[in-house]
Order: structure tokens, then sequence, then C-alpha cells
């Protein structure tokens, strides 16, 4: 009698076992949607807003941002621009697609096109970039352009916050840009091109879905792309009174 308790306490014991063992195997293979990473998607306004220059100029110009993908790929569409109201003109305008991967826990690469349609002739560049957290809390966002003729540049964007409360925040940017050739169609000349500096003070109304701000912006042109700019008549430095929104959904 205590052999056949034995027995049956043996297979007990062994079908415990190989149900764990199954079970184990299941979770490790489990392939399901809850297991892949998670897709998300978005569109996004760093910038949407009026500006005024000293000058009397007036702008609207928009810094936006939609995405596809998850942790591990994003696509990217990107586009900003600058539009002239009096004259009802694009000065600016710059589109952007882009993939990108992370290369560690604060950066992620990203390569693509980019489409200029500026004054006089459009553009077609290749893009190299790399975009994160930097330290001491500075988004950066680093790129170099490489035309179809050849012609290359860099650019570079950073960006600080500064809280003041968790409804008030300062904003400081600087945009710089580096061109390594000419390109005199496009009005653009070899070494510093040009920078942005602007000072940005907004409201977060709704979970930063929604956040109005007032501010002012600095706009300055350098070496040969100034001089191209006054043989066309034009200004090589604003100064631009702002107000405008962020906007993300």
């Amino acid at each position: 009698m205590s052999c056949i308790r034995s027995l049956v306490a043996v297979s007990f014991l062994a079908s415990i076992g190989f149900s764990t063992t199954v079970t184990a195997q299941e979770m490790i293979s489990d392939t399901t949607a809850r297991k892949q990473p998670l897709t998300t998607w978005g569109v996004q306004f760093e910038e949407f807003e009026y500006r005024y220059s000293d000058d009397d100029e007036e702008l609207g110009v928009w810094n936006a941002d939609a995405f596809y993908g998850t942790d591990d790929l994003k696509v990217r569409l990107l586009t900003t621009g600058e539009y002239e109201i009096e004259e009802q003109a694009y000065e600016t305008l710059e589109n952007q697609l882009v993939g990108q991967i992370p290369i560690s826990k604060f950066f992620d690469a990203k390569a693509g096109v980019r489409f200029d349609t500026p004054e006089g002739p459009d553009r077609t560049y290749a893009v190299l970039g790399v975009a994160g957290l930097a330290p001491q809390w500075f988004e950066v966002d680093a790129n170099l352009y490489v035309s179809k003729d050849g012609d290359s540049s860099a650019e570079i964007d950073a960006e600080y916050e500064l809280l003041f409360t968790n409804y008030w925040i300062l904003s400081a940017t600087l945009d710089a840009t580096v061109a390594f050739s000419e390109d005199e169609e496009i009005g653009v000349g070899k070494g510093l091109v040009s920078t942005e500096t602007g000072l940005r003070l907004s409201y977060d109304l709704i979970d930063r879905a929604f956040s109005p701000y007032v501010g002012v912006v600095h706009e300055r042109k350098y070496g040969d792309t100034a001089d191209f700019a006054k043989a066309e008549g034009g200004g090589t430095e604003d100064w631009f009174a702002v107000i405008g929104a962020r906007i993300a959904f």
C-alpha cells in the first residue's frame, strides 16, 4: 500500500513539474501584442507664433513635428517655416522626413531627406543627425546636410527650460547654421550663416498640450550671407516681439 502511495505522489509531482515547464516555455515564446513594442503617434507644434519686428515686418512662424513608431524606430515628419504676412509669401519653408533610432539612453540618431523651398531655386538634402538630452538638461538637435550638388552645412538647435512653477516656464533657445560651401543662388555664404536666439515665457494650461507664450527673438546673418542679403536690399539683423502657443495632440 505504501508503495502505491509513493507512486501516486511521484506521478503528481512530475505532472506539476511538467506543467510548470510548459507554462514557462509559453511565457518565453509569447509573441502576442502585449509583448510587442508599444506603437505611438502624435503631432506637436514647438512654435506656432506671430512675430512683429522692429522694422514693422510681420511673420507667421511654425516649427512642427509629426511622428509614428516605437521606442526602437520612429518615422518623423518635421516642418518649419516663416510666412511674410504683408507680402503673402513664404520667406522660408523646410520639410524633413527622417527615421530615428536610439543610440544611447539619452540620444537618438536620425537619417532621411530634407526639402527646402526658399526664395530662389528649391533644394533637396540628405540628412544625418542626432537629437536628445545633453548634460544639465539641455535639449540638443544637431544635423548635417548634403545637397545633391555636394553643398554641405550643419545646424545645431539647443533649448533649455527653466521652471518657475509647474505652470510657468521660461524657455531659452539657440539655433545656429554653418555652411561648408557657398550657395549664392539661395543667399548662403561659406562659414557662419545665421543665428537665432529666443526667450519665451509660457503658461501650461492643459498638461503640456496647450501652452500659450510671449517672448522675444533675435535673428542675425553673418559674413558672405549678410553681404548677399545687403546686395538684395534686405537686412542682416532683426528683433521680434513674439506671441504664440505650444500645442500637442
